[in-house]
């Protein structure tokens, strides 16, 4: 009896204690302090980091295109460019030089490329070298010292690199990520036969770190499925379209696919700074009664007091005397009778010829405006070339004179005329503003006879180049 009375309690005695315990429980982790998350225990503390430094000259690498047989000609006009102390230059050579007890110290350092044997080339009558050229990019990345390299600039040995500019250009964009920066042909024809979203290697182009390294790793296999094509160029552009990679263009970059006189191109260069000139060994001096070495030497006297300025086109206006204008700075100035229009001014006189000597008329058509250039010495504009460049402080001042051609009969204004002189402040533009650009004004200062004053200023908000008749 006693035990069936105290039985049927037991269990409700043990759940009162469960419910008791559960409840104790819930309060404890209820009000219990919260303990720090182990994850932020385990984050290491690093050290606040700055902004990156801007790029320079130091970030870029230069890996040029050569041989053996075509150094010793085309040795001053890297000299130009190259600077021991300050430009990273490397020459790719096809075989070595003769031994030299005393390398020349002025010239970049010199590497052998590596055998191109076992990859295919089929293109007809083309050479081969195009496979070693084209692996210099792979062998850049893998054989030389990259430390702090943020662009792989590559050339040929026949490439004039103007270097602050080319440093202020790659400044607008991030080396972190995959660009291709370069420009195409001046000509039609070598285009269509190649490709227009090509950057032809002569004029030189750009290749950011990050996918400097990505290509070299895929190069090789590239160079096997493209031994139908001609040149170096063509089969680093088609390796990078695998990788879904576009050309950046920069117009700045300068195949010159012309012959002859290349006036008509520099004198109406596009706002974008000048980054490279080519085919200089097979294009006129630029600078009349010089050989091309001095000319381009010459041209570089501007370049070092003002490389952002060279060959920027600006255009004034005399109105008493009904006079244009056009001064490509650093290079020449060209005085015009009467009133043109600036748009007519742009477009690129055809002082040159061809690449191709054909009458195929594909050769003859070209990327850019153009305009006729006048058989008659007569009916050209006159013309005044560089004689130098000076500079104090951020002002600048350069001399221009006169190119006497013919026996021509011209306004008094004209026919007085002897030399120019041209005031400017040095053009140093931030990446703001080289991404954004704006051609300059100018204005003609009251002056003697046989002088003219010129002075390079920035536009007004709303200021027109015009004669404003």
């Amino acid at each position: 009896m006693l035990i069936s009375k105290f039985c049927p309690r037991t269990p409700t005695r043990i759940k009162d204690l469960f419910l008791l315990l559960s409840s104790l429980l819930i309060l404890y982790l209820l009000h219990r302090p919260t303990p720090p998350t182990p994850s932020l225990l385990q984050l290491p503390t690093s050290p606040p980091t700055g902004p990156t430094p801007p790029t320079s000259l130091h970030h870029l690498l230069f890996s040029i295109a050569s041989s053996s047989r075509s150094l010793p000609s085309r040795s001053p006009f890297l000299r130009l460019w190259h600077s021991p102390n300050t430009t990273r230059t490397y020459l790719f050579l096809d075989q070595p030089t003769v031994p030299n007890p005393h390398p020349d110290p002025t010239l970049p350092p010199t590497l052998v490329s590596s055998p191109t044997s076992s990859f295919p080339y089929s293109f007809p009558r083309g050479s081969r070298s195009a496979v070693r050229i084209a692996r210099i990019v792979k062998e850049s990345v893998s054989r030389l010292d990259t430390s702090g390299v943020r662009w792989f600039v590559f050339g040929d040995d026949d490439t004039v690199f103007f270097t602050d500019n080319l440093v202020r250009t790659l400044s607008k964009y991030d080396h972190e990520e995959w660009y291709y920066i370069g420009s195409g042909s001046e000509g039609y024809e070598p285009n269509v036969n190649n490709s227009f979203g090509m950057a032809f290697g002569g004029g030189g182009f750009a290749i950011s770190a990050s996918l400097a390294r990505v290509l070299a790793g895929v190069l090789d296999s590239c160079l096997m499925r493209y031994s139908h094509l001609y040149g170096s160029d063509a089969r680093v552009f088609s390796c990078l379209a695998e990788l879904g990679v576009e050309l950046t263009r920069e117009p700045g970059f300068h195949q010159v696919d012309a012959r002859g006189d290349i006036f008509g191109m520099l004198s109406a260069h596009p706002l974008s700074p000048l980054l490279s000139l080519h085919h200089v060994d097979h294009v006129d001096p630029i600078f009349p009664n010089m050989t091309r070495t001095n000319a381009l030497g010459h041209l570089f006297k501007a370049v070092n007091v003002d490389p952002g300025r060279v060959l920027q086109q600006t255009v004034c206006y005399d109105r008493s005397n009904s006079l244009t204008v056009s001064v490509a700075w650093g290079y020449a100035i060209q005085v015009f009778e009467g009133n043109y229009y600036l748009p007519d001014l742009l477009r690129k006189q055809r002082t040159f010829s061809p690449w191709r000597r054909n009458k195929d008329i594909l050769s003859k058509l070209y990327m850019f405006d153009t305009s006729e250039y006048v058989s008659d010495p007569c009916k050209r504009p006159v013309v005044f070339f560089l004689k130098s460049a000076v500079s104090r402080s951020k002002h600048v001042y350069t001399d221009y004179s006169r190119r006497v051609v013919g026996n021509c009969s011209r306004t008094r204004a004209v026919n007085d005329l002897k030399q120019i002189r041209v005031f400017s402040q040095k053009l140093d533009l931030d990446v703001g503003e080289v991404k954004v650009l704006r051609r300059q004004c100018c204005d003609i200062l009251p002056s003697f006879r046989k002088s003219m004053v010129i002075n390079i200023r920035q536009c007004g908000v709303d200021e027109l180049v015009s004669m404003q008749t």
